[in-house]
């Protein structure tokens, strides 16, 4: 795999491999993420990417037959040693899919329902989180009024920001995205690009995408998948207008994919 200089690196995977039954779909992916900083995953379908980014909260855990080898650091941290607090872990990494999936309540509720979960029952408290959530995904001035409103009344593009919002409610560290801008039409994908960007200042960012636009627009970093391997990862531009691996100039270049 080519990559460039080490980089300050919370998110840490080293030979990790994933099996469904018999079915290798990750193969010895070895790869590092920087804190606070927006890293894409790029490659054809089929290629891991979905798979690997589930392995950063164990949503894989959820699939019967899934074995896994190697290691997921996350701040020194190996999240699968025995001793792990999954429910823990997936509020310290929060994720957001490819469909908005809000839950079938208020949009009130969709915000307040994990930080209840993890214990906080005042009013008070929770209307602060409700806002402050719904303000980091730039959708409070759009709904503030409507708070008790379904939160299926909302567009696509703001039902996704919801989901964003929702996933902040439990202050994460980092925030996973898969393809959650391929349902939006292109002005809910701007503004959740625009949303994106805002939130690195605060959080780790990881996005699987198809789109080699949006990777190039917002990503610092990208990796290229390509049959649950990486090839290459590298900073996005060095990536982009100077990969090193020929497989990798086919797929940026829309030769394959």
């Amino acid at each position: 795999m080519a990559a460039d200089k080490q980089i300050d690196a919370q998110i840490i995977t080293d030979k990790l491999s994933l099996f469904y039954g018999n079915f290798q779909a990750l193969k010895s992916v070895s790869l590092e993420i920087p804190a606070r900083q927006i890293t894409a995953l790029i490659g054809p379908s089929g290629c891991g990417k979905s798979t690997y980014i589930k392995t950063l909260n164990r949503m894989n855990d959820l699939i019967p037959g899934v074995s896994i080898e190697g290691s997921v650091l996350i701040d020194g941290e190996d999240i699968y040693s025995p001793d792990a607090d999954v429910n823990l872990l997936r509020k310290r990494v929060g994720m957001v899919f490819q469909k908005p999936n809000p839950m079938p309540m208020s949009i009130y509720d969709n915000i307040a329902y994990g930080p209840r979960v993890h214990g906080t029952k005042k009013r008070r408290d929770l209307d602060k989180i409700v806002e402050t959530s719904l303000r980091r995904a730039a959708l409070w001035e759009e709904v503030k009024d409507r708070l008790r409103k379904d939160a299926y009344s909302l567009s696509g593009g703001q039902q996704q920001r919801l989901c964003i919002a929702r996933a902040l409610a439990v202050e994460p560290d980092i925030l996973l995205m898969d393809e959650s801008t391929s349902a939006l039409d292109p002005l809910s994908t701007m503004k959740v690009e625009e949303l994106m960007y805002e939130l690195k200042q605060k959080y780790t960012i990881v996005i699987v995408t198809h789109n080699m636009q949006q990777a190039a627009r917002i990503s610092d970093r990208t990796a290229f998948f390509m049959l649950g391997e990486i090839v290459e990862s590298a900073a996005t531009a060095k990536l982009f207008n100077d990969p090193q691996h020929e497989q990798t100039e086919a797929y940026v270049s829309g030769r394959f994919g």
